[in-house]
């Protein structure tokens, strides 16, 4: 199966293609105001590089996040787009899920469970832990890293991975930002897809106007 790769839920631009569990080609750009601007340039990149049609493609998985409202429905509309173009599905997966695939696979296995944790701004973190072998044990949540380190003794952790990885004092491993082996692996490519959600975690900054004051004389 011939598999389009995307990720924009960090200041990593993702674009990958694999075959069958293969990496052919892939291209990132570390850029979190330009997602816009270089994700369809890294897809074409990344096809050509492989020798690939995107007519040629099977299926998109997209990482949903979380992430930032901007960046992270760049990478979303485009696979919808790509998938809706050329009659494809299109999975969406948790970002944080694929690093924990590609953490496990790179180190052949771990030791105990794993913690990613990636940079929310506001001073807080994304955050998700994992058994040894990858399967998700809680999260995705939101909040600050004090918080968070008030759990870690709880989640029996023996290694971080992500981009706030470094601060929880716990051995990094793995990738800091998603990669298309990665979001594939935590794609069931053998299952119809959900309907794409992305994973904001927090409410929209903007709100409707409330009703106008009335100003009494």
């Amino acid at each position: 199966m011939l598999v389009l790769a995307l990720d924009t839920a960090t200041p990593a631009v993702t674009a990958g293609v694999v075959r069958d569990g293969v990496l052919l080609a892939e291209r990132v750009t570390q850029d979190g105001r330009k997602h816009g601007e270089l994700l369809m340039p890294g897809v074409q990149a990344a096809c050509a590089e492989a020798g690939v049609a995107l007519s040629d493609l099977d299926a998109v998985v997209v990482g949903a996040g979380p992430g930032p409202f901007t960046g992270l429905r760049v990478g979303m509309v485009t696979a919808a787009a790509l998938g809706d173009a050329l009659a494809v599905p299109v999975h969406g997966v948790c970002s944080l899920d694929a690093i924990a695939q590609s953490a496990v696979a790179e180190e052949g296995g771990l030791t105990g469970n794993l913690l990613v944790a990636t940079d929310a701004r506001r001073r807080e973190v994304y955050w998700a832990a994992y058994e040894a072998e990858g399967a998700r044990l809680t999260g995705p949540t939101v909040e600050t890293p004090a918080a968070l380190a008030e759990r870690l003794d709880r989640l029996g952790l023996a290694c971080a991975a992500g981009t706030m990885a470094d601060g929880f004092g716990l051995p990094v491993v793995g990738p800091a930002t998603p990669t298309p082996l990665g979001l594939v692996a935590a794609a069931d490519l053998h299952r119809a897809p959900a309907p794409l959600e992305p994973l904001y975690l927090r409410r929209p900054d903007a709100v409707p106007p409330g009703e106008r004051k009335r100003v009494a004389r």
